[in-house]
């Protein structure tokens, strides 16, 4: 698999210059400090991209992700010693060596490839700009859960008093999502993980918290995981369990064999899920993605089928991609 050729990140970037911020205002506070030893700061803070011995690197323990894929890991080496490393590891002065803040799967494959440098840029933060830093990057990541991101962002909050306008500004997202996410925390353990296994979308478990029977709770999201329903449809069973006698509304219309035979071909086409709500007349045909690299893969596919006609094997040859 070639890896992606890309930069820091704005997220990741922009939380950074949070901390160089208050790195400097910490060094400008200190008025006692001597000239060379502003120098020496000022070369370890730099935001250049160094070379850096591998055996002077070491991970950090409180790295919130503990897990790291082999198969992954031996992928991305491949693509290493291939095309180096595209993206620095970001990393924290720490005695004679350096701390990884962002980047140990890549100081990980770079090992198994050999490297005895990789591209770092280098930080001096304080032991807690650290740990947050290691939790909103974990945050970040698209790979995360929604119940790991709830936990984290709880996590953010408890130990450092962050308010959720805080949490939102540092992560880079709206303060509704965090909200939403924190919601699903009040989940029954047997629904939550149904989301860590990833059987049960974020958003259906959401159409889930206003539920406070955990049976029931249960009872919906069996019937919904694996993709079974989709979202709309759990939340129109979920409101009439809370209002059963509430009037209801039309019924969706039918859909015909041939709609239902072009979804499951474009299903095929796209290989990913496709459904559809409305009837041959009118309605709206949804393409579900999972990550950037499912959508760049479904992008590149319609280029492809504008340019000339696939044949069955170019399809699955592409989809192995």
């Amino acid at each position: 698999m070639a890896q992606k050729k890309m930069g820091l990140g704005k997220g990741l970037g922009a939380l950074l210059s949070i901390y160089d911020e208050e790195v400097a205002d910490m060094e400008k506070d200190n008025e006692t400090q001597t000239q060379a030893k502003k120098e020496s700061v000022e070369k370890k803070t730099n935001s250049g991209v160094n070379e850096i011995e591998i055996s002077k690197i070491h991970a950090n323990p409180n790295q919130p992700r503990k897990h790291f894929d082999e198969d992954a890991l031996n992928e991305l080496a491949a693509s290493i010693r291939t095309h180096g490393v595209i993206q620095p590891i970001v990393v924290n002065t720490d005695g004679d060596g350096y701390l990884i803040i962002a980047g140990e799967r890549r100081w990980r494959a770079s090992k198994i490839a050999g490297l005895d440098t990789v591209p770092c840029i280098v930080k001096n933060y304080t032991e807690r700009q650290i740990k947050e830093i290691s939790i909103i990057e974990n945050l970040q990541r698209e790979d995360l859960n929604p119940i790991e991101a709830a936990r984290a962002i709880k996590q953010l909050m408890d130990e450092y008093n962050f308010t959720q306008e805080t949490v939102a500004d540092r992560i880079g997202i709206s303060r509704p999502n965090i909200a939403n996410t924190l919601r699903l925390l009040s989940l029954s353990p047997d629904v939550i993980k149904l989301v860590e296994q990833n059987r049960l979308s974020a958003g259906h478990a959401r159409s889930l918290v206003v539920i406070t029977d955990p049976r029931a709770q249960l009872k919906f999201a069996t019937a919904a995981c694996d993709g079974k329903i989709t979202v709309r449809e759990l939340e129109k069973f979920v409101k009439q369990y809370l209002n059963p006698d509430a009037k209801p509304k039309h019924q969706p219309p039918q859909q015909s064999m041939e709609l239902k035979e072009l979804i499951d071909e474009m299903q095929r086409v796209f290989a990913t899920k496709v459904s559809a709500i409305g009837s041959d007349r009118k309605g709206r045909i949804y393409i579900d993605y999972y990550s950037r690299d499912d959508l760049d893969r479904i992008s590149e596919l319609l280029q492809l089928l504008k340019t000339k006609t696939l044949t069955l094997k170019d399809l699955r040859e592409f989809n192995k991609k």
